[in-house]
């Protein structure tokens, strides 16, 4: 599928494009073509006199609702121009990590300081974020060169015992992941796959018989709500609670767990040194505004500067365990590389995760952004930070500007601050740096470190560093670096976009907008490709007119579009047929369904008609000085009914939301207005006419009413927990009947 550039033989990594690209630029070109004649028609057929009562073709539409039309389109056009930034120029990346075992000794290596980030026990359980950071623990790669910080913003006393827990087990769980070649290294991942087995059955079987009793401890304390005495008294490290008064206000809690300055308690069962361990609540006050994960991350970034000082960062979210054991290898080839190293600030990883259906019914795989947009993106400069997975130089991160004097010193001996103190001060040391007022009348979150003020405060802080001159490299190996946990119901998945889309809105109204700011400092196509993901919320007005209005004249039987026998009728049809057959030809190709493209383009219209149109009604109030809107995690558990449901693809609503009520009331309009116009050619003599005038606003109505089955489902005939809610089925059915018989009854 590539084709391979003239790189440097010796280069750590070998950067291709896309063989198609060529083809893909052409179909590109004929498609905008199109899209200007769809232009022509509507500027050179706009209505301008009274209904015709002669009975001819020319209907008297009402000139607004014809530029209304006009304007949706305008802004479908301009909006898949941007999208051609981000597949217009694809490069594909690969490593040669056997170089770069034959270039560096294992104790030339950097350091790698990783972090990990969680924000509640209930959501996030403590068994499962253990397993992220075991999984990290165990990779290929120099024990005593990791170090592995995790940020607990909800400071509960569980997810410390249960590191606790983790700390121990980690001490026969790692030899026994080098022995065997263990893939994936997280515990709770590998059991699950028995058919890894079958040649070690008896270590097998101890080593689970121990992460079975560890787990069993972890739960039980769990659903206790809380450690038991006994376990408190084993550690010093539970004194830190006595002064706790709730997740919002209480002291920094920190505590190095694993030190190679204690080394009875930090070697595994080989006698080997363990990674470092650190876990971290930074101080939490109701009168200081804590900047969620951004501030945790910067929190992270100050304290492992004096513990560890990596030169090289990984953050990953809670619930993404590691899937390869040679990720950060993979890393270095990029970051180490002697020609291009220097320049790159980080290396993205796709975010993938592993509970994903075969026909991914909310489209959590985000197949044409992780396996396309991104690496569109790279051929421009880099692909955006997406918050995890990601590899930084910590340089970069830290605020420091690209320059072309930078010298990649990453195999230069990093201070190790530890040597001069022991960990009782180094410990003091640190929690300094995690209190309230260390960033007041800094640059922390402005100028350093990630970003504050936008909800999707990776993707900011990721423009920040492309608009100080730095690279970034996206890598997606033959084996997914990692793995986590999609949405598992409807409403996640649209909260979630939702919040993406507003934070993007953020980014598109402040002083580093790409497409002003970024002039002169990133490339034409990765401004067009930060602008494309900045203007989703923009695109839900044009797709609610779209779903709206066309239908609501099928009503009176007026054509909005040309009829099939006109000339007209051709760029329409190839603007429709030519980018569905784009998108299901891209879903195909990198191994989706034909219904997981069915079931995408539905997330499309969903998130388009409700999660965006939302997060662009909250960013217009913000405006005003309105409130915000509270900060949600994620849910990465689910109820076992819940659970059913979604192994059987079968769409979850079960709440009442706004979201719904949006989403139902669209479905049905649709579906009364499809009824009546079918009603219409029924009892018509010359219906094939009224079809012919009509055919684009029957087959849009008609593709609305097949996408939104799922919603006609869970309002009238499901039974079960996950339908929509009466209440929401009442109000629905109202606004859609009442809004068609009183567009029926006015008069032209």
């Amino acid at each position: 599928m590539v084709v391979k550039r003239s790189d440097d033989e010796e280069s750590l990594f070998e950067t291709s494009k896309s063989r198609g690209s060529f083809l893909h630029r052409l179909f590109s070109v004929s498609l905008f073509v199109a899209i200007c004649f769809v232009y022509a028609y509507r500027l050179t057929h706009i209505p301008t006199g009274g209904e015709n009562h002669g009975g001819g073709e020319d209907y008297y539409y009402g000139t607004w609702t014809w530029l209304g039309l006009l304007a949706a389109e305008l802004w479908f056009g301009l909006y898949w121009v941007l999208t051609q930034a981000v597949r217009w120029n694809l490069v594909f990346r690969k490593t040669f990590k056997k170089r770069l075992a034959q270039r560096y000794e294992e104790s030339k290596l950097p350091k790698v300081d990783i972090f990990v980030c969680t924000a509640d026990p209930e959501v996030e359980p403590p068994i499962m974020v253990i397993n992220t950071v075991l999984s990290l623990m165990a990779y290929d790669y120099p024990s005593e060169k990791l170090s592995v910080y995790l940020s607990d913003d909800a400071a509960s006393d569980l997810t410390f015992y249960a590191l606790l827990e983790a700390s121990l087990f980690a001490k026969h769980w790692l030899p026994f992941c080098k022995k065997f070649n263990v893939q994936p290294t997280s515990p709770a991942a590998y059991f699950n796959n028995i058919l890894l087995h079958h040649n070690h059955a008896k270590e097998f079987a101890n080593i689970k018989k121990l992460y079975d009793e560890m787990k069993k401890r972890i739960e039980d304390a769990t659903k206790l709500g809380r450690v038991a005495s006994e376990e408190r008294s084993k550690h010093r490290g539970f004194s830190q609670w006595d002064s706790y008064s709730s997740r919002r206000d209480h002291d920094t809690i920190l505590q190095i767990i694993l030190h190679k300055k204690e080394p009875h308690n930090s070697k595994d069962e080989d006698g080997n040194y363990l990674p470092t361990l650190v876990y971290l609540a930074r101080e939490k006050r109701p009168q200081y505004h804590h900047n969620f994960k951004a501030g945790a991350m910067n929190s992270l970034l100050r304290v492992s500067s004096v513990i560890s000082n990596a030169k090289i960062i990984l953050n990953v979210d809670c619930d993404m365990y590691s899937n390869s054991s040679e990720s950060v290898r993979d890393a270095l080839c990029f970051l180490m590389d002697e020609e291009k190293g220097h320049e790159i600030a980080f290396v993205q990883f796709p975010q993938t995760f592993e509970n994903i259906l075969k026909h991914d019914i909310y489209s959590s795989t985000l197949l044409s952004i992780v396996d396309v947009e991104m690496h569109g993106a790279d051929g421009y400069g880099g692909p955006f930070y997406i918050g995890t997975c990601c590899f930084h130089r910590r340089d970069a991160l830290s605020g420091m500007k690209f320059s072309v004097g930078y010298k990649n010193d990453l195999l230069k001996s990093e201070r190790d601050h530890s040597i001069e103190e022991n960990l009782h001060e180094l410990e003091v040391k640190s929690k300094a740096l995690a209190s309230c007022t260390y960033e007041e009348n800094t640059l922390w979150g402005k100028e350093m470190g990630v970003r504050y003020g936008c909800l999707v405060e990776d993707v900011m802080t990721g423009l920040c560093i492309h608009l100080q001159g730095w690279k970034s490299v996206y890598y997606s190996p033959p084996r997914k670096a990692f793995y986590g946990v999609a949405p598992t119901t409807l409403l996640q998945a649209l909260v979630q976009h939702k919040r993406w889309a507003e934070g993007q809105v953020q980014i598109l109204l402040s002083e580093h907008c790409p497409a002003l700011y970024g002039h002169g400092r990133i490339s034409l196509g990765h401004q067009l490709g930060y602008s494309y993901c900045n203007c989703w919320a923009l695109t839900s007005l044009s797709k609610l007119y779209y779903s709206i209005i066309p239908s609501l004249y099928l009503l009176r039987g007026i054509p909005l579009f040309p009829k099939m026998s006109s000339i007209w009728f051709i760029p329409f049809a190839y603007v429709i047929v030519g980018e569905s057959g784009r998108s299901l030809l891209e879903f195909v190709l990198f191994g989706s369904t034909i219904q997981g493209w069915w079931n995408d383009l539905r997330m499309v219209l969903y998130k388009g008609t409700s999660s965006y149109l939302f997060a662009l009604i909250d960013s217009i109030s913000k405006l005003f000085g309105l409130p915000d809107s509270p900060f949600t995690v994620t849910a990465k558990v689910m109820e076992e009914d819940v659970s059913e449901r979604y192994e059987k693809q079968v769409m979850e609503f079960g709440a009442a939301s706004p979201l719904f009520t949006v989403l139902a009331t669209l479905a049905l309009l649709n579906l009364f207005c499809l009824l009546g116009i079918l009603k219409e050619l029924a009892l018509s003599e010359d219906w094939f006419e009224t079809y012919k005038k009509m055919s684009l606003q029957i087959l849009l109505c008609g593709f609305l009413v097949l996408i939104n089955i799922p919603i006609y489902q869970g309002l009238f005939l499901r039974k079960d927990k996950g339908r929509l809610p009466s209440s929401i089925a009442i109000k629905s059915t109202v606004l859609a009947l009442s809004t068609c018989i009183l567009f029926n009854m006015l008069k032209d």
